[in-house]
């Protein structure tokens, strides 16, 4: 053994956390310290006196010092105790201060939600249950960034959302998820297109090989599309969004293919007309979405009650 290690004595074997008392053991003693009494520390932190006798014992036999002289006329601090009582003084301190720390993050978080939906769930359903969330939550800010599914899946994952909505056929990877609501994808052209005067379904390989207005890659609606036939033609339009998609539709520009949840006002007022597909399933699941493990919790746990209510 060399010098060094000889001056430095025997090492102290085990985590910090078996070697310092738990923070209720130092509030103990500060307040046999403040009140003298260890019966009334035991009453002001809602203990019994036994107990309160068995924790300050155990205290000294972890630390390997008398603390706390016990009499007919109360308790008094030793010499040890003493020391020890500031050094705990300054540790129940620094533990308020971080209770206070963690309060106000708890306020932040609670006070913002940050949301992230694929088109048709951002423009035809989020905004009825952010409106109910409000009714609930008045003082929590909510931003909203509408993109695919691919997009709302990187906003998760890089900690910039809080809850996500995505329409595809599957989870992205790294997600847990919950099943909200379903739909269903419709072809739909203009009036005056040649496929609204059609007498028959269309064969699930005519709409394949037909350029259609479509959203892009990575959108869920897609996604649905391309496996359920698939393949698709290349895009006759390639747009970012349902309503956009829609409109060009609207114009007579081609058909498309959207959630009938996107096109009800359209059909009812003949501005767009549906158009029956054999053999081809266009139903989906829209789902909720969340980083693997992380279960959602303040806002986002409410806004998600919501969408199942």
């Amino acid at each position: 053994m060399s010098n060094a290690d000889e001056q430095a004595g025997p090492a102290v074997a085990g985590s910090l956390a078996h070697r310092v008392p738990d923070l209720g053991a130092l509030e103990l003693l500060l307040a046999v310290a403040r009140l003298g009494s260890l019966g009334g520390a035991a009453r002001e932190l809602g203990i019994t006196q036994p107990a309160a006798s068995s924790r300050i014992r155990s205290m000294e036999r972890q630390l390997g010092v008398a603390l706390v002289d016990r009499s007919p006329r109360g308790s008094r601090l030793t010499d040890a105790g003493a020391l020890v009582t500031d050094w705990a003084r300054r540790i129940v301190e620094a533990a308020e201060a971080f209770d206070v720390g963690a309060q106000a993050l708890r306020v932040r978080r609670d006070s913002r939600l940050r949301v992230a939906a694929s088109m048709t769930i951002a423009e035809y359903l989020l905004p009825g249950w952010l409106l109910a969330l409000r009714a609930q939550r008045p003082d929590t800010a909510v931003s909203l960034h509408a993109g695919n599914s691919t997009v709302v899946a990187e906003r998760l994952l890089s900690d910039e959302a809080d809850l996500g909505f995505v329409e595809g056929l599957s989870v992205p990877a790294g997600l847990d998820s919950a099943v909200i609501a379903h739909d269903r994808l419709i072809v739909v052209t203009a009036p005056g297109h040649a496929w609204a005067r059609r007498r028959r379904s269309l064969a699930a390989e005519e709409l394949a090989s037909t350029p259609l207005i479509l959203r892009e890659k990575g959108s869920g609606t897609r996604q649905v599309l391309d496996a359920a036939l698939g393949g698709l033609a290349r895009p006759l339009i390639e747009l970012s969004s349902t309503t956009a998609v829609k409109a060009a539709a609207v114009s007579g520009a081609g058909p498309a293919v959207l959630s009938e949840l996107a096109v009800g006002e359209e059909l009812a007022m003949r501005r767009l007309v549906p158009v029956p597909v054999d053999g081809v399933a266009l139903a989906r699941d829209l789902r909720a979405v969340w980083p693997t493990g992380h279960r959602p919790t303040g806002p986002a746990r409410d806004l998600l009650s919501l969408t199942r209510g």
